[in-house]
């Protein structure tokens, strides 16, 4: 029966080997070497000692400089330390030793776009896709970079091919009706947000991308029963609830509209657009009644609420300057879109 030996022996084995392989150069037992310490490394990173493991990779990586596993070890540990630039920096490494790994490769990318270094997410993502071009995630993934860069044609054109490579994702779908919408394609947009629907109709963010595409087709309707769709599937879906407000505004229906800001608000009382929106209804009301300098104080509060979520809307800014205390003459309020245009 064979016994293993004590770990002092093993360790004194393998200090020799490495002894043997600096005397003479010897790149198999360099390469045996390295995979041993890279063999230390994964067990210290199963006990979560990953500083210690970090210090075995590190080792591999100088016994074996030719080596990509010790750098792609080192890429995951940082990774899961949230080290992005070092893990960054590891993969990179692994990638330059072996071009050929594709799992190196994917890595590279999903680190950029953590990053929010889109454009060098979008040259690896590339480089993933090169390598395997039927890999539906990888371009599922340079379109949704391409979108966030602003470049819709292309982000289409990559929405597209992962859906011919796998055609029974709803998610899919939704990309690309959000890449269609940007264009301006509206019944394109259409058409993807209904494919998406007909894949799994429990989607009720998606019934309200669809509502948006109606509203900006002025097709108030059918935007307002697909936002009541949305709101039964979901009553906690404050983007629902909110773009029911819009939508009701633009309808003229301003006391339906205050009650689906104020849901909104219930679900969410950080949401901008349904205090602009609640804002300018109150406004709108004082105007017909100024008697009520309460409607007017609660007017300004939810514009300045809506600032303090979102400094950067110029015109809220101007309302709220116009309609300050001691103004006068003025009979409408600016937000057409009810806060969200």
């Amino acid at each position: 029966m064979s016994r293993r030996l004590p770990l002092s022996n093993r360790c004194a084995l393998l200090a020799a080997a490495l002894f043997l392989a600096t005397l003479a150069g010897c790149q198999p037992l360099r390469s045996l070497a390295s995979d041993r310490l890279v063999s230390i490394g994964d067990a210290k990173v199963q006990r979560s000692d990953y500083e210690a493991a970090i210090v075995e990779f590190e080792r591999a990586a100088a016994w074996n400089p030719e080596a990509a596993t010790p750098y792609s070890r080192l890429g995951a540990v940082y990774r899961k330390l949230g080290k992005y630039e070092r893990a960054i920096e590891s993969f990179v490494e692994a990638v330059r030793r072996d071009p050929f790994s594709f799992d190196d490769v994917l890595n590279l990318p999903q680190l950029y776009y953590s990053s929010r270094r889109l454009a060098d997410a979008v040259q690896a993502y590339l480089q993933a896709v090169d390598l395997r071009p039927s890999d539906f995630e990888a371009r599922l993934n340079l379109g949704v970079c391409y979108e966030e860069l602003g470049n819709h044609a292309l982000a289409v054109a990559s929405f597209q091919k992962a859906i011919e490579l796998d055609p029974n994702r709803p998610f899919a779908y939704v990309n690309l009706g959000v890449a269609y919408s940007a264009q301006g394609k509206q019944y394109e947009a259409i058409r993807a947000y209904k494919e998406a629907l007909e894949r799994d109709s429990n989607q009720p963010t998606v019934l309200v991308n669809l509502a948006h595409a109606y509203l900006k087709q002025d097709r108030l309707n059918i935007a307002q029963e697909t936002l009541l769709q949305a709101v039964r599937l979901s009553s906690e879906c404050a983007e629902a609830h909110e773009a029911l407000g819009y939508c009701r505004f633009r309808m003229r229906d301003l006391t339906g509209a205050m009650e689906a800001y104020q849901q909104a608000l219930i679900q969410n009382p950080n949401l901008p657009r349904s205090h602009a929106g609640l804002g300018s209804i109150l406004m709108l009301q004082y105007l017909e009644n100024r008697d009520r300098k309460d409607l007017h104080d609660r007017a300004l509060e939810h514009w300045h609420r809506s600032l303090e979520v979102e400094p950067d809307q110029p015109l809220i800014r101007q309302l709220i300057s116009r309609y300050q205390p001691g103004t006068t003459g003025h009979t409408a309020v600016l937000l057409s879109g009810g806060g969200l245009d």
